[in-house]
């Protein structure tokens, strides 16, 4: 994504949506927000949601004539991070796959089946209510039973690849925990090197 050929400038408020469970909206939000863009919302519920008209022409973003001042990235973790937690176990990982998926049964996507070790599970669909996200309070609750003491910040999120962990990560910021983080090469990086560890 390269905001200046999409006319994102630093001020212009992004509303995301899509008709997926809000997985690719959320990708989308945390992608701005990790580059310092704050300005960026995902519409609950998705397309299902809305009760506007729809339009169905296509229209040409208006570039930026300015590029946008480059940011590394924030709250992204990296593969050797991950390692490094695997002794440290400074950080806690959710993995937001189907529950058979994380269990190593039914991969149809991945090579290697199973999960990252030590890590737990949260389906990211967990956190709807049909296509709306719970409520703050109720996933304050469900979030606070999954992760007991531990604090937001030492939550790093995963899934397949990257995608829908940041369903969970939006969840989490919803209920008033925010400051979790994203290992973007999930799954399908960890399982892509035969010597890492797997737990099943």
């Amino acid at each position: 994504m390269t905001r200046q050929r999409l006319g994102i400038a630093p001020d212009t408020h992004v509303i995301a949506y899509d008709s997926q469970g809000s997985a690719f909206a959320s990708r989308l939000w945390w992608m701005l927000r990790a580059v310092d863009h704050d300005k960026v919302q995902v519409l609950d519920g998705g397309l299902e949601s809305w009760k506007g008209q729809l339009d169905t022409a296509i229209r040409s973003p208006a570039p930026l004539g300015k590029k946008p001042k480059p940011v590394a990235y924030q709250g992204l973790v990296l593969v050797d991070e991950i390692l490094d937690n695997l002794a440290s176990q400074r950080k806690t990982i959710i993995d937001a796959r189907s529950a058979d998926r994380f269990q190593g049964q039914n991969e149809t996507l991945d090579p290697v089946a199973g999960h990252i070790p030590g890590s737990l599970n949260r389906f990211f669909k967990n956190n709807l209510e049909g296509n709306q996200f719970k409520s703050p309070e109720i996933l304050g609750k469900e979030f606070s039973g999954l992760l007991a003491n531990i604090r937001p910040s030492d939550v790093i999120h995963s899934c397949g690849s990257g995608v829908t962990a940041c369903v969970n990560l939006l969840a989490m910021e919803h209920a008033g925990l925010g400051g979790s983080l994203l290992y973007a090469g999930s799954w399908s990086e960890w399982c892509a090197d035969p010597g890492r560890a797997v737990e099943r």
